[in-house]
């Protein structure tokens, strides 16, 4: 993310009436163009802090078939796990190799499905035991991982989703994301509501909500009292981590080495 465009959503979150930010462009038009609406701007509501293990560097995170599963980074420490939401206790976990950098996580099917950062390799976990059920290969950064229930989408921390084929990780489809009429970097985490995508935006105290068939950012979600509780004093302890449970309709988010995950409502 261009650093103006970063001190734009902090700036965003900072008023109710943010001025457009402002980005250089490659060349001037000779009429400029309307500007683009400034997404609103949405503060949610705690309703529950569950625990959190403050050592999981939390890559993804979803709700899938009544159970809570994450995906924690880093080399040699990640894993895909099942977490009892109560206690935040680890239920069950499955290693990956030492030398790959787990990354984001989504439910396809009757499977988990887990990216790595830099590797290519896409796994597929059966999520009653989290054995393996395979790799699968993809180009480019996997950093977030949700599914529309029709392909799993995946960022990279560019300014474009792309959208795979769920079985073969095909690219189906590339979705260019703006914020204002700008191209928005750094999404991280991704997660499917409601017929939306929320995503992570690195280093940055919000989540943005994208239009799948545009790629607007349609509205931003003010994370900035949920980080300040958390108050985490390492650069890297960011917000990261979305999941959805779609049949109780609780969302949840939470962070890296964070030591609680916050449901929270977001208004109508």
């Amino acid at each position: 993310m261009t650093r103006r465009l970063a001190l734009a959503l902090l700036a965003l979150t900072a008023t109710a009436a943010p001025a457009a930010p402002a980005l250089q462009t490659s060349a001037a038009p000779q009429r400029p163009p309307a500007a683009a609406p400034r997404p609103p701007i949405v503060v949610p509501q705690v309703v529950a802090r569950f625990p959190h293990d403050t050592a999981a560097f939390t890559e993804g995170l979803i709700w899938h078939d009544g159970a809570l599963y994450e995906s924690v980074g880093l080399e040699g420490q990640s894993d895909v796990r099942r977490v009892d939401l109560a206690s935040g206790k680890v239920v069950r976990r499955a290693a990956l190799p030492a030398a790959q950098f787990g990354e984001g996580l989504a439910a396809w099917k009757n499977q988990l499905v887990s990216l790595t950062w830099h590797d290519g390799i896409a796994h597929r976990w059966d999520p009653a035991t989290l054995r393996s059920r395979g790799t699968v290969r993809y180009q480019g950064e996997g950093w977030g991982l949700t599914s529309d229930r029709t392909a799993l989408i995946r960022s990279d921390g560019s300014a474009t989703l792309t959208f795979h084929d769920p079985a073969t990780l095909a690219v189906r489809r590339t979705l260019p994301v703006t914020f204002a009429g700008r191209p928005i970097d750094q999404l991280n985490e991704l997660e499917w509501v409601d017929g939306e995508i929320l995503a992570n935006v690195w280093h940055q105290p919000v989540i943005v909500a994208i239009d799948p068939a545009s790629g607007r950012v349609t509205r931003v979600i003010d994370l900035r009292a949920i980080v300040a509780e958390v108050g985490a004093s390492d650069r890297e302890a960011v917000a990261n981590g979305i999941a959805w449970d779609a049949t109780k309709r609780r969302l949840f988010v939470t962070g890296k080495r964070w030591p609680t995950l916050f449901e929270i409502r977001l208004p109508s």
